[in-house]
């Protein structure tokens, strides 16, 4: 592996034999990320960039899925657990082969762990081998986990990268303490999408939309949950999501006792705004997590947020200010904060406010420019697409308001966004 390594950098120092430094031209830019076949922030954070990107003059974009759909006469074996692995990685690195060749940029989404290997590393390696430029896309909450773990594969796998892109101040930290240079671009929500509704007073609605996976931590809420329903008997839960929890989780809600409980299983990316509208306040129980696109969102409709601490979200959320925070598994915590906004209306439309000012941050706009010059950058020859973005602390002032968040220039699980 180290010598396959090795010789990759090597190779990829000489010069491209195709013509990607011509400026008269679109970029061509292969995207390489899960489709809206699997659920997950990473295929719908996937899709709007593709959709978007599309639109560039300068550049010509295309995508191509790590989980390709086999033709239907191939379905009875993809029930097979192991074979169905086997024939989807030989699918999509065979696709690799044709398709990265017409490229100029490879951006592959990359998650952590054994995803690493079957979806990333390949994409690489196929690149490299073509001597495209490589964006890898790290979008893992576990990456301080996966790169320990796994360090003697993934770091000089990582190191193929021309650049590595992350979407939080939270990875470049990470990522920074393993020696890896990563550029902060934050994930960015279609912020017309969530129209914002003025709660005066809040009632006792909430909502939940992580995947049912135990990184989420969807009994926390549950938990915090009974404690609300003890003080508002009247009190309703919007459990969106599906996962391999949820009879789990649907056991716990009913040995809670409680009431006014719905799990309405995966709501479509284009429907979440419905349900957004239908609760007054929003709650996130995560263990593991980066940058949650689901929060962002609950910012642009005018849910106040109580979440846990769990990695990157104090880099996006300031407690007291856009939202309330506790420790990882106090759902105690979570409940006296939700209760806490239920009978403070002055303290709710504070923050609320705030929040909301923040959902510029992450529009499309605000992105855009940082994609483009990415990929210019780095095709002709400007090395300040390869500089950090690390902050010299975990954040920066926002000077109109004092709250903190890692700026940057410009939603397979949801830990991934």
């Amino acid at each position: 592996m180290d010598m396959t390594i090795k010789w990759l950098r090597k190779r990829s120092k000489h010069h491209e034999p195709n013509d990607c430094g011509d400026k008269s031209r679109p970029l061509r830019v292969l995207i390489v990320a899960p489709s809206l076949d699997l659920t997950g922030g990473q295929a719908v954070q996937a899709a709007r960039l593709v959709e978007h990107l599309s639109d560039e003059p300068s550049l010509s974009v295309s995508f191509l899925p790590i989980n390709p759909r086999w033709p239907s006469f191939f379905h009875k074996l993809q029930r097979i657990k192991y074979l169905r692995t086997i024939m989807t990685s030989l699918l999509y690195c065979a696709t690799l082969l044709v398709r990265v060749r017409s490229c100029d940029i490879v951006h592959v989404f990359s998650a952590s762990y054994l995803s690493f290997v079957l979806a990333p590393t390949p994409a690489i390696i196929i690149a490299k081998l073509y001597r495209k430029k490589v964006v890898l896309n790290y979008r893992s909450g576990e990456a301080e986990d996966h790169l320990q773990r796994w360090n003697r594969t993934a770091i000089p796998t990582i190191k193929l990268a021309d650049v590595v892109a992350v979407p939080s101040g939270y990875l470049v930290d990470v990522f920074a303490s393993f020696g890896l240079r990563a550029r902060s671009i934050f994930n960015f929500v279609e912020v017309t999408r969530f129209p914002f509704r003025e709660r005066r007073q809040l009632r006792p609605i909430f909502l939940s939309n992580r995947n049912l996976e135990a990184l989420y931590n969807v009994g926390c809420i549950l938990r915090a949950f009974a404690i609300i329903q003890r003080r508002y008997s009247d009190a309703h839960l919007i459990i969106a999501g599906d996962g391999t929890q949820r009879q789990q989780l649907e056991s716990l809600s009913r040995e809670l006792r409680l009431r006014n409980v719905r799990f309405i299983g995966y709501v479509a990316p284009e429907k979440m705004p419905e349900q957004y509208d239908a609760a007054d306040i929003y709650l996130n129980g995560s263990d593991i997590d980066n940058m949650p696109g689901s929060i962002i969102e609950a910012y642009c409709s005018g849910l106040p947020v109580v979440t846990t601490n769990a990695g990157g979200i104090p880099y996006i959320l300031s407690d007291g200010n856009t939202g309330l925070m506790v420790q990882r598994g106090d759902y105690e915590g979570m409940a006296a904060s939700a209760i806490s906004l239920l009978e403070d209306d002055s303290r709710a439309a504070k923050i609320i406010r705030q929040a909301h000012q923040e959902c510029q941050k992450y529009a499309w706009a605000s992105v855009r420019e940082e994609w483009l010059s990415l990929y210019h950058e780095i095709v002709h020859g400007n090395t300040n697409a390869l500089r950090t973005s690390r902050p010299d602390s975990r954040a920066v002032a926002n000077s109109e308001n004092g709250i903190m968040f890692e700026r940057s220039k410009a939603p397979v699980n949801d830990a991934m966004l």
